[in-house]
């Protein structure tokens, strides 16, 4: 297993599906042709456990992806991954273009104001209807932020820092 700075987080393990050990996935990110080019991949369970291998077959299922890896055979041994993330080397997923983002890198950023206030740590996006929504908890804290360039004002990945424009009160 390679360090998470070399990998990137492509999708999901949602449960298995059918009998060969297949699983389906959610894929966390839209980019086109990743899962049909992906090769070697590591899975990383909840519970920290790890399996590098391989992807056998990949098929569209609405917006969902169909997945065989190699290794797993029964849906029992498929079922034993039940969430966990699929991890590719960077290398082998597309550059994204300038402004968009892979979940991976975000979660995990320090969130500020333009004034440099904290906010706290971003440790979720979730996936609504029409739109993503920041998930940035500081202790017992919760603030949501909609992942949207209005609010968004910055991304400093190296920094790991996130500024957010915020109106006021919405914070408190």
């Amino acid at each position: 297993m390679v360090s998470d700075l070399d990998t990137v987080t492509v999708g999901q393990i949602e449960r298995p599906f059918g009998v060969k050990g297949a699983v389906k996935v959610r894929s966390l990110s839209d980019v086109p042709g990743r899962f049909e080019a992906l090769t070697s991949v590591s899975l990383v369970a909840k519970d920290g456990k790890t399996m590098d291998t391989t992807v056998t077959h990949v098929r569209r299922a609405g917006e969902r992806f169909i997945v065989g890896f190699a290794g797993l055979t029964t849906p029992e041994e498929a079922g034993l991954w039940r969430g966990s993330l699929i991890q590719a080397p960077r290398g082998t997923v597309p550059v994204l273009p300038a402004g968009q983002y892979y979940e991976c890198d975000l979660v995990g950023l320090g969130v500020q104001t333009e004034q440099g206030q904290p906010i706290g740590v971003l440790e979720e996006i979730l996936e609504l209807p029409g739109s993503h929504v920041f998930v940035v908890r500081q202790g017992a804290k919760e603030t949501l932020i909609p992942a949207a360039k209005k609010w968004v004002t910055a991304v400093d990945l190296e920094r790991r820092l996130m500024t957010v424009h915020m109106i006021d009160g919405v914070d408190e």
